[in-house]
């Protein structure tokens, strides 16, 4: 097992803690920069998706895993990505202007939301934003002039300074640069004064209150930030799809972002990352599940939907810390090795929710 030993400041806010963390991402890196020239254009397509949803998993994460806040309308400000992002394309805008457009417009969304959400919590949150959801969901339905309604909206390759964007290779590109600029961004934002105030938030509200947060401005900021990097995802998904309509942002599209929260394992930058890539492999494992199963079960038409509850149900159940928290168990066997006892994460006590949710 590894110890490291600080004696100064600067290695307490290293990126990196030690010299493993380097060539273990370092080497992640390399591959995902590989990747186009590694597998299939098929395999490429789903990891432009994995990209897409890893960019909403961590704003979702944000709100959820780091400051304690339930959603379950983000389906919505996906959709306010999305349309922003068709609408200003349309108008001729060039695509940096419209995606940072379809961020700020999604944060300030996300501002209108939380502030009335400031005096809910649990189940009345969860409410209020699903009502959200619907609101815009109907929104976008009936504003045909702008939306396009049921017949939806088209778009075009991205135009990026001068090149346009038609290869998968080079859409594949800028969803990775996008998700590596988001996951710096976090991991620097959870560091600072203002993450540690979403952390203690997320422990107790009177605590935070206690030693002086403002909890009405840190919760408005996180719901802001959530909603901004979700719009970015949007407006990436909307180019991947290249048609968008109503019936792509409804309840269970937030309920499947809330889903890869939960698997990935809550308070976990790597458990965004890592649910997003299992949503968007399950559908292909549960296809290739099909020829092995009886006719008669594989022709139901909604497999996929039990499948995804029992598989939800599962991780809450036997793993509530995610795939992340499972990673963690395996690789302390291996470095405690053999002196690892089963009950080695049963037994250990937690005195605060930080301590639980890393």
């Amino acid at each position: 097992m590894r110890f490291i030993f600080k004696t100064d400041y600067d290695q307490d806010i290293r990126l990196f803690q030690h010299g493993g963390q380097v060539f273990w991402y370092g080497l992640l890196v390399a591959l995902l920069i590989a990747a186009p020239f590694l597998v299939s254009e098929y395999v490429l397509s789903q990891l432009h998706f994995v990209c897409i949803y890893s960019i909403v998993g961590l704003g979702l994460m944000l709100l959820v895993g780091y400051t304690g806040q339930i959603s379950l309308g983000h389906a919505a400000f996906l959709a306010v990505g999305a349309y922003t992002e068709a609408l200003l394309q349309s108008k001729g805008m060039p695509f940096f202007v419209s995606i940072i457009s379809a961020a700020l417009l999604s944060a300030a969304v996300g501002v209108i939301v939380g502030l009335p959400a400031l005096r809910l919590k649990g189940i009345y949150l969860a409410i209020a934003t699903l009502a959200f959801n619907v609101i815009v969901e109907e929104i976008v339905t009936r504003w045909e002039s702008v939306t396009g309604g049921n017949q939806g909206k088209h778009l075009k390759a991205i135009e990026l300074f001068g090149f346009r964007l038609v290869g998968d290779a080079s859409f594949y590109y800028l969803c990775l640069a996008l998700t590596a600029l988001s996951c710096l961004a976090l991991v620097n934002l959870l560091r600072s004064p203002t993450g540690r105030a979403f952390v203690a938030i997320r422990d107790s509200e009177i605590s935070a209150s206690c030693m002086g947060i403002n909890l009405a401005k840190y919760k408005t900021m996180s719901f802001a930030l959530s909603a901004a990097l979700t719009g970015v995802g949007g407006a990436l998904y909307a180019h991947k799809v290249a048609f968008i309509t109503p019936e792509q942002f409804t309840l269970l599209t937030s309920i499947e972002l809330v889903t890869i929260v939960i698997i990935g394992g809550i308070g976990s930058l790597h458990g965004a990352v890592l649910g997003a890539a299992f949503i968007i492999v399950l559908p292909q494992l549960i296809s290739i599940g099909k020829d092995w199963l009886p006719a008669a079960v594989a022709s139901q038409s909604g497999l996929q939907s039990i499948v995804f509850g029992l598989v939800l149900i599962a991780f809450i159940i036997f793993e509530p810390l995610g795939l992340y928290g499972r990673w963690l168990k395996i690789r302390s066997y291996f470095q405690l090795f053999p002196f690892y006892r089963a009950g080695t994460f049963r037994r250990q006590k937690s005195y605060m929710r930080s301590e639980r949710l890393r």
